[in-house]
């Protein structure tokens, strides 16, 4: 949040400039024509001291709109990209909210940036309703984070079902971690 105030911040400082530098022009209707003068020394430093504002505040707002664009990818990267559900349930549990948070505002920000959401499931059950189950969770993961502000075309969700487990154990342990979303960025 601290960059975004940063980023705005420098951005209004350069409209500032940029305002100030308009606010010396007159509007020629509205006052007489005078001779020009040329311009003094003093003068020309001056407009280029402005100049120099100008550009030095709009590079300073490119920079500080990379730097937030970057940490919120870190941010993303650092969030995790596994999400977890119960047995034969396909809603988000409190905790992969924060994280799906990360991933949303990342996508937001950066609409060229693809997302595919692979839903799994484990080994009990039918091979179908394991492919059905798998996608109800990857669906209820891109509803997420639509709803935050990601564009659908950015997400692509697929359903392994069984096919690709994480864990090989036939215990509640493996079969926990089995039943799950991940994220991967393309």
């Amino acid at each position: 949040m601290n960059i975004l105030k940063q980023a705005k911040a420098v951005g209004i400082a350069a409209t500032l400039a940029v305002l100030a530098g308009c606010a010396g022009q007159v509007n020629e209707q509205a006052a007489p024509a005078e001779p020009t003068k040329p311009a003094t020394s003093e003068q020309k430093a001056s407009a280029s001291k402005l100049e120099s504002a100008a550009d030095k505040a709009a590079r300073e707002a490119r920079q500080a709109a990379f730097e937030s664009a970057e940490q919120l990818r870190k941010n993303a990267m650092a969030a995790d990209t596994l999400f977890f559900f119960g047995f034969d349930r396909s809603d988000l549990g409190q905790d992969a909210l924060d994280d799906l948070d990360a991933h949303a505002k990342y996508l937001a920000a950066n609409r060229a940036a693809k997302v595919r959401l692979e839903g799994h499931a484990d080994e009990r059950g039918t091979r179908a309703y394991n492919l059905a189950l798998g996608e109800r969770r990857a669906n209820s993961v891109t509803r997420y984070l639509v709803i935050q502000g990601v564009n659908r075309s950015q997400i692509e969700t697929v359903s392994y079902g069984e096919e690709r487990p994480l864990s090989l154990s036939r215990d509640d342990n493996g079969w926990s971690r089995n039943r799950r979303v991940e994220l991967i960025y393309q």
